[in-house]
């Protein structure tokens, strides 16, 4: 834009923001882009003085982002490809899992894939820690409107956009969510091969 030019309206980010305090002990776990988002939320943690553990992993070391930067601000940061070009091969599951049995942790925040988020919070639901995801579900306009985000929690229908995106994991309706993600799935891969891609 130019000086002086207008816009008529502008909407900035819209739900909760992540509730930064001091939990204690934490693991942040971010799968492939959901790295990105983990992030600023383990470095907010950090900053409030919780000891923080991330678990992060991609298909392969190429596609692993923001690795040197997580372990500026976590205690410990472990890493997993499912190829294991790089760190550990498995899935963060694999690894969390293991950080459960050997110790107690207060906060578990996990964000990525919903298949990755499902499985954390099965993972987690034994151990009674209070597991946070932030869902990634279909959003069209933001507001809630268009209905597009809807969710079950605790059998209560929300909108990820405007009442998430954070949920307690355990009271997510995961196969509704993966349902409904997973809607429009004939017409992207129709998009895709006119486009020549995979």
């Amino acid at each position: 834009m130019k000086a002086g030019d207008e816009l008529y309206s502008a909407v900035g980010p819209l739900g909760h923001a992540t509730e930064i305090k001091n939990y204690g002990k934490v693991i942040v776990v971010g799968g492939g882009v959901g790295i990105a988002e983990i992030f600023p939320v383990a470095k907010a943690l950090k900053n409030a003085g919780n000891h923080v553990t991330a678990i992060i992993a991609s298909r392969t070391k190429e596609l692993l982002i923001l690795e040197h930067e997580l372990k500026t601000f976590s205690n410990e940061c472990l890493v997993m490809t499912d190829d294991g070009s790089h760190g550990r091969k498995g899935f963060v599951t694999d690894t969390l899992k293991e950080l459960l049995e050997k110790s107690k942790y207060d906060l578990v925040y996990a964000v990525g894939p919903i298949p990755m988020m499902k499985a954390v919070s099965v993972v987690t639901k034994p151990f009674g820690v209070f597991t946070l995801v932030s869902l990634n579900a279909l959003m069209v306009d933001g507001t809630g409107m268009c209905g597009c985000c809807r969710v079950s929690v605790g059998k209560e229908m929300k909108f990820s956009c405007v009442d998430g995106p954070e949920f307690d994991a355990s009271l997510v309706d995961w196969q509704e969510l993966s349902d409904r993600n997973c809607i429009y799935s004939d017409k992207e891969k129709h998009i895709c091969r006119l486009n020549g891609m995979r």
